[in-house]
C-alpha cells in the first residue's frame, strides 16, 4: 500500500477511535445523555431559539432522532420550548438554567481531560495539531457539509 494510503487509513482508524472514546466519555459524564444530546445542548447555547427541524437539518439527522433527543433533554429539565416571538405558531428551543450549568460542567471536564492528555506536548506540536484540525474541518465545510 502506498504511504499516502497508509497515512489516510491510519487517520481514519484513529479518528474512529477518537469518536468511540468521545461517545463513551459522554456516557460517563451524564449517564442519561448521549454525545448527540451534548451536541444539541452546545448548538442551543450557540444558537438559542432554533427549531427542532433546524437541528435535524444542521446535523443531517432524521427528525425522529432529534425528537427523541429533545424529549430526553426536556424530561431532564435541560431545555424548554418557547413560542417564537416572530411566529406564534412555531416553538423554539432554549437551554434552561440546568442545561446551561450541565453544559458548563461538561465543558470544564472535557477541557481538563484535553489539558491532561496534551500536557506534555510542546507549543509547536499543539499549534500544528490545532492547525491541522482547523484545516480538516474547513475542507469538510467547504465541500458543503455542516
Amino acid at each position: 500500500m502506498p504511504p499516502r494510503d497508509q497515512s489516510v487509513e491510519t487517520i481514519q482508524r484513529e479518528m474512529t477511535a477518537f469518536a468511540r472514546r468521545a461517545r463513551a466519555t459522554a456516557a460517563r459524564m451524564h449517564p442519561e445523555l448521549s454525545l448527540v444530546s451534548f451536541t444539541v445542548l452546545s448548538h442551543l447555547e450557540d444558537r438559542p431559539g432554533c427549531r427542532a427541524t433546524d437541528l435535524a437539518a444542521h446535523y443531517l439527522l432524521d427528525k425522529s432522532t432529534v425528537s427523541r433527543q429533545i424529549a430526553t433533554l426536556e424530561r431532564l429539565g435541560l431545555i424548554e420550548r418557547r413560542v417564537d416571538p416572530a411566529d406564534q405558531r412555531v416553538q423554539v428551543l432554549h437551554l434552561t438554567e440546568a442545561g446551561t450549568a450541565t453544559l458548563a460542567q461538561v465543558a470544564a471536564s472535557r477541557l481538563a481531560a484535553f489539558q491532561e492528555r496534551l500536557g506534555d506536548w510542546d507549543e509547536a506540536d499543539l499549534a500544528r495539531f490545532a492547525g491541522y484540525l482547523l484545516r480538516y474541518n474547513a475542507a469538510y465545510e467547504a465541500a458543503g457539509r455542516p
